[in-house]
């Protein structure tokens, strides 16, 4: 993920891929409507854009050998993919070493590995959901151990948040788990649930060894900085911090295809030096900020691959936040925000398809993508102003003269830029003003918010953007709702129906009249949507459970808590020699092909 453009936020547990990094997210919408129980959408339930952009070469044409090495943001904090301190870094090295019984293609679809199971299905849905797993006969850790029920069984009781000494970021899906036990034939797990929970595919992957889960010093500590055993084409080799790498070397005790690489070694690079690590051939790998690549095109022996990320950009509005509890305010503001040209200005430049995002659940790379913006409606300045006017701010008469924000606007932590409209709403005398919060190191979220800054203004709005530092971004602003405006960005999921459920969920009072919020940061959310949600997650039919996160995501544009922007760029450079490596998006690595040409 790139964190130094769009900044992360504290996140629950991961799935194939990036579902482990729920970085921050926030929204905004607009749009005084009743919703029908039947929604209408436009756009279609196909993937709308390209998924993923490899360097593809078949494995026959991939040498054996060779070390790749593969700039990431950190070493990771902890190799327990299921802590909340977990991060994209986290999940690359389970992605590598441990059992994953689902991943995901280039279009967010999971599908079972074929390396660890030959089927998993539901095989029974009365009394109770029964899903079973028929394990390969050869899998087996890196200790000789067979991978089995005992494993899964762990998993469940570490993750199901009985046991409050286990330190879990989340707790979904095994929370709803009755039973692990051996199924009825050899290599076979069955898991029964004590209620249905459509997004089974989700769990156990990563799956850690017995091992980690067995206790909870095992699993708080232990999986920190070393993994008991490995069952995966790499294994965790060493880790040093000092230096800022993980090494991966190939794993002996792997059944499947050889990994053709003799080890990864992920390697702790700053974004602003990767391009001349990468001319200078001291990494082979790296995602780049969109900014650095026509620098790095111009390296020899550099090539570029782009593809919209598995993460989205949105503007958050606080709906506990002064004017904003008035919903015709939100709706206003979201009236007055060109989505299209903001995903112009970003994704055109790189060669992109330029696409505004018209789904908070699933995005344009995804299959199931449909836009459901309807329910907040289009672009209308005028609409925005009468909006306002019904709320009572009366637009004045006299010019106040505007000051805009340039783009790429890099102002210091602590300092304020101004977006003075050139004639102001006010209400009793005070002119309506919006405070955007920006992590201070990012171009291009300055860029957007100076012209959403700029848009506000064409309805009246006076804008102040405060730029905040990055380590104190998300806790002492997001999190705690100190603010009126924020950009930041959400993962892309398989399962919205779990993942997305605490990020819309509807604010509760709490005893001491705060807020508990789980990760809706914007604080807007209906009961509506929650039991959409939570329909949708117990209903073991795709195609119905579908039409209810459709109709959930309707919802959720006409609360106008968020507005989704655009889905993220994702730019990676790499050694020209590299092989089967580029912008993943959402697609899971096969980390057995990894290498360099012949």
């Amino acid at each position: 993920m790139n964190h130094s453009v769009y900044p992360p936020a504290p996140a629950p547990a991961p799935a194939p891929r990036r579902r482990a990094v729920r970085i921050a997210v926030a929204l905004t919408a607009g749009a005084l409507l009743t919703l029908a129980a039947g929604c209408s959408s436009s756009g279609t339930h196909a993937a709308s854009v390209p998924g993923a952009d490899l360097a593809k070469v078949a494995r026959a044409k991939v040498r054996d050998g060779g070390t790749l090495r593969w700039a990431v943001d950190s070493v990771p904090r902890t190799l327990n993919a299921y802590q909340s301190d977990a991060d994209a870094d986290t999940a690359t090295v389970a992605g590598a070493t441990l059992p994953q019984m689902f991943t995901l293609d280039a279009h967010g679809t999971p599908h079972a590995d074929a390396d660890f199971v030959s089927r998993a299905e539901v095989t029974a849905t009365e009394p109770r959901q029964v899903v079973t797993y028929t394990l390969r006969p050869q899998a087996r850790w890196s200790d000789g151990r067979a991978i089995g029920a005992d494993d899964f069984a762990g998993q469940w009781k570490a993750l199901n948040g009985r046991n409050s000494a286990y330190w879990t970021a989340s707790t979904a899906g095994y929370d709803r788990i009755s039973a692990v036990a051996a199924g009825p034939k050899a290599h076979q797990v069955e898991v029964t649930f004590a209620t249905p929970y459509a997004d089974w595919r989700s769990l156990f992957s990563p799956l850690y060894p017995k091992a980690v889960t067995s206790s909870p010093d095992a699993f708080n500590d232990g999986a920190r900085t070393k993994l008991p055993a490995a069952a995966g084409p790499f294994a965790v080799r060493a880790v040093d911090t000092k230096a800022g790498t993980v090494t991966l070397g190939r794993n002996p005790s792997w059944w499947g295809d050889r990994a053709k690489l003799d080890a990864i070694v992920l390697t702790a690079v700053p974004r602003a030096q990767r391009a001349a690590r990468l001319a200078a051939r001291t990494v082979d790998i790296a995602e780049i900020d969109p900014g650095a690549l026509a620098a790095v095109r111009r390296e020899p022996g550099v090539a570029v691959r782009k593809a919209p990320d598995a993460a989205y950009a949105q503007l958050a509005i606080n709906g506990t936040a002064g004017a904003l509890t008035d919903e015709r305010v939100r709706h206003a503001v979201a009236r007055a925000i060109d989505r299209k040209a903001i995903a112009r200005a970003v994704l055109k430049p790189l060669g992109l398809p330029v696409q505004p995002l018209g789904n908070h659940l699933v995005l344009p790379s995804q299959e199931g993508y449909a836009d459901h913006s309807s329910a907040l409606g289009k672009l209308d300045v005028q609409q925005a102003q009468a909006l306002l006017a019904d709320a009572g701010w009366q637009r004045s008469a006299a010019k106040t003269g505007e000051k805009a924000a340039g783009p790429g606007d890099t102002s210091a932590a602590g300092a304020l830029t101004v977006v003075e409209p050139a004639r102001a709403v006010a209400k009793n005398g005070k002119p309506l003003t919006l405070r955007m919060v920006l992590p201070s190191d990012s171009p291009t979220l300055d860029d957007v918010g100076g012209r959403i800054a700029r848009m506000l203004s064409g309805i009246g709005v006076r804008t102040e953007i405060s730029k905040v530092k990055d380590e104190s971004y998300f806790q002492d602003h997001i999190a705690s709702g100190d603010f009126d405006l924020a950009l930041y960005s959400w993962p892309g999921t398989a399962f919205p129906a779990t993942d997305d459920t605490p990020i819309f969920a509807k604010p509760v009072p709490a005893p001491d009249g705060s807020l508990t919020v789980a990760q809706n940061y914007s604080r807007v959310g209906t009961d509506q949507i929650d039991q959409l949600l939570t329909r949708a997650g117990a209903e073991l039919d795709a195609s119905t459970a579908r039409d209810l996160t459709d109709e959930a995501d309707s919802r959720i544009w006409a609360a106008a808590g968020s507005i989704p922007l655009y889905q993220r760029p994702e730019v990676v450079g790499l050694r020209t020699a590299v092989a089967n490596a580029g912008a993943f998006g959402f697609q899971t690595p096969s980390y057995a092909d990894l290498g360099f040409r012949k």
